[in-house]
This record gives structure tokens, sequence and C-alpha cells, in this order.
């Protein structure tokens, strides 16, 4: 029932925005005929109505917990809703303000601040703030609505990375880096396979996935092990663990129950074929020249994502090795612990972002919420003679969508 009463918070506060957004709506329409003005009102009462049963009735019908559709995008829907909302309401307070500053203003002046005053000494709506809140709001959620189209819009980024340190045997080795699959989201799995398609066409030696295979239960990829298990290279596809994997975010009904999930899903990489890294190292031989690849648990220095990566245990054995590519989901693990104690990890490859799935890119601008939490959150980053990817995502959770970061395949050139 805790659970069950947050959910009634929030549907208290849908509802308020509810009642200050229909001010505005009230506002604009005011000039529209009686019928078009019931329509119009009505119509809004009735998917507000909808959007509170929704909220009210998830904690307490499992089918809903659930369900992709539901989860996919009745929720994504409701979230949308929420913030377009919430940006219009940036917009009515501000009109709200302007009529107080009037009001006091005719308060302490009355001469001047009557004429500002409407009919019956009162003071109007700005329609045109109105209008501004309504829009922006509007368009904001128009534009996750949009998203839904490119969730499976797989993006191929292809760069080249110079290091001074890497042996002649591996240069022009070519790698695609994949994260964040969440299997568990997929409904498309012929728009997934064609993501399949378009990294075998690329025809790497080695291909690395940084985490968050599924978004919480192994069972997720039981559709989608003919689709991954496509996935070869010449020198082998390696992996590592999210903060997804763990099962953190479901309610489990023992303890050995979650802990089978994980077993289970780490029979899931070996069943695909993968060598998942769990806090070790191989080392990749060409030639008789080495370098090494390091793979640890999720490991996170923001929030109260987990720290179950374990360095200290994954490093021992490299230290004579003259190139080193470490497998780390989450990004903050480079500045945190990566680069002030072991600043020969010449490359970390990671996820966890998404990019949020929602922002602004072109190839000299690029924006992202996330960024207010993670200050590397999408492409490349360098400090001195290390470099740090984080990978845009393969899959979706929360949101299905994609407006602005779409999903991604990265391609590295080693030179």
């Amino acid at each position: 029932m805790r659970n069950a009463s947050t959910w009634w918070i929030i549907a208290a506060i849908m509802f308020l925005l509810d009642l200050y957004v229909f001010q505005a709506l009230r506002t604009v329409t005011q000039n529209a005929n009686e019928r078009m003005r019931t329509i119009i009102h009505v119509s809004y009462w009735v998917v507000s109505g909808l959007t509170l049963l929704a909220l009210l009735a998830f904690p307490y019908i499992y089918t809903l917990q659930t369900s992709k559709l539901f989860r996919n995008y009745v929720f994504a829907i409701l979230v949308g809703l929420f913030f377009a909302k919430l940006v219009g309401v940036v917009f009515f307070v501000a009109d709200d303000l302007r009529r107080g500053s009037i009001f006091l203003l005719g308060r302490l002046l009355p001469d001047t601040g009557a004429r500002f005053m409407g009919e019956g000494n009162s003071i109007p709506r700005s329609t045109f703030l109105s209008w501004l809140g309504l829009g922006l709001g509007g368009g904001l959620f128009g534009t996750l609505m949009y998203g839904f189209s490119n969730k499976y819009k797989y993006q191929v980024k292809k760069l080249k990375l110079e290091f001074a340190g890497l042996p002649a045997s591996f240069k022009g080795l070519k790698l695609v880096h994949i994260s964040d699959i969440h299997s568990g989201s997929f409904q498309n799995k012929a728009a997934v396979n064609r993501g399949v398609d378009m990294i075998l066409a690329e025809k790497p030696d080695l291909i690395l996935f940084t985490g968050d295979l599924v978004n919480d239960r192994a069972e997720e990829m039981t559709e989608y092990m003919d689709v991954f298990n496509r996935l070869k290279a010449p020198m082998g596809v390696y992996s590592s663990l999210g903060n997804h994997d763990y099962g953190d975010y479901v309610s489990w009904p023992s303890p050995q129950a979650k802990k089978e999930n994980l077993e289970s899903l780490k029979q899931v990489h070996a069943n695909l074929g993968w060598r998942l890294l769990m806090n070790e190292h191989v080392l990749l031989t060409r030639n008789n020249e080495q370098i090494a690849l390091l793979g640890i648990e999720n490991w996170g220095a923001k929030g109260r994502f987990p720290k179950y990566g374990k360095m200290h245990e994954a490093y021992p054995g490299t230290e004579n090795i003259p190139f080193k590519i470490l497998l780390s989901h989450d990004p903050s693990h480079w500045d945190a612990e990566v680069k002030p104690k072991y600043p020969d990890i010449n490359l970390m490859l990671a996820g966890h972002t998404h990019g949020m799935q929602f922002g602004l890119e072109n190839p000299y601008f690029k924006w992202s919420p996330v960024q207010w939490m993670y200050k590397q959150w999408a492409g490349l980053y360098q400090d001195g003679n290390q470099k740090l990817y984080v990978n845009r995502g393969y899959g979706f959770i929360g949101y299905p969508g994609r407006v602005g970061i779409l999903p991604e395949i990265t391609v590295i050139e080693l030179v």
C-alpha cells in the first residue's frame, strides 16, 4: 500500500495541474461558439479523467504492471501529458504573477491600476500567455509522440581513435560497441533483427557490449535469443553487466529468486556465445602482441546506482600490457575511479545514459537534460592519453521512443 500511496499523491498532483491548465483553456476558448467550447472542455476532462484512472489503477492491477503496451506506451503518454502540462503551467504562473502585480498596483495606486482592469473591476487572464503555454506544452507532447517512430532507427557512428601505445599488430582493429539492449522493452523483432544485420554488415573483428541486456528479468531475452546469438566476430563477443541486469528495480518473492535470476542472466550471455566479464580480464593476441580487455560489474558514482564492480580484481595481470580497453557500464566510473587510480586504461567503453532518449544533436551542438547529471553522457571524451566513449544505447526503457538522440551502433577503428 505504500507504493499505492505514492500513486495517489501523483494522481492528486495531476488533478491540480488539470484544474490549473483548464483555466487557461477556458481563456483561449472564450470566443468560440458554445457547441465548440463544450466539445473542447468535455474532451479535455475525458482525457484527464482517463489519465487519473490509469494512474490509480496501476498499483492494484498486476496485468497493467506486466503489460508492455501499458508500460511502454500508455505510461509514456501519461508522463508526456504531465510534462506538457508542467511546461504550460510555467506561462500560466507568469500570467498569474502579472495579474497579482496589477492587483497590488490597483490597491496602492487606484487610478493607475484601474487602467489595467477589465470590466467588473477584474483582471483578465492573458490570452497570449495562455496560448503560448498551451502551444509549447502541446508541442512538447506532440514531439514525444513523434519520437515513438524513432526507437528502432539505428544509427551507425564510425570513428577512428589514435593511441600512441597501440601494438602494431592491432592497428586497424575494428570493433563494434553496443550497449543497453533492454530486451524487455522490445515489441518489434523484425526491427531489432535489422539492427543486428547492420552490425554484421560492418564485419567487425571484435564486438563489445556494455550492459543492461534486460530491464529486470532474464526471461525477457527468451524471444530474442535467436536474434542476438547471430552476433559473431573473429576475436569474439565480450560483455559486461549494467545496473538493470541485477533485478534491483522489481520485487522478488525471495532473495534466492533474485539471485537465481542473475545466475540465469549469466547463462543467457553464455548461451548467446558471449564471454561475460565479471571483474576480470582477458588478453587478446595478434602476431605475438597483446592487448588487455577488462570488464567489471556495474559501478556508478551518481545517485543510488550500485557499486558492484571491482577494478582491483579485474586489473591485476594487465600491468605490463601496453594497451587496455575497459568495459564499464556507467560513465561516471571514469572520473570517479578510472582516471585517478588507473591512468593506463587507454579506452573505456560505457553506456547507461541513453542520452536520455531526448535531446538535440548535430555536428556542432549536443544537448540533453541528462547532462545536468552526467558530465560524460554521449559520444567521445578525452583526458590526456585516456579516452571514454559513451554509447547512446541500442534499446530503450521507460519512454518507448527517441527524440533527437537515436539508438546507436558504434564502429571504432584503432589506429
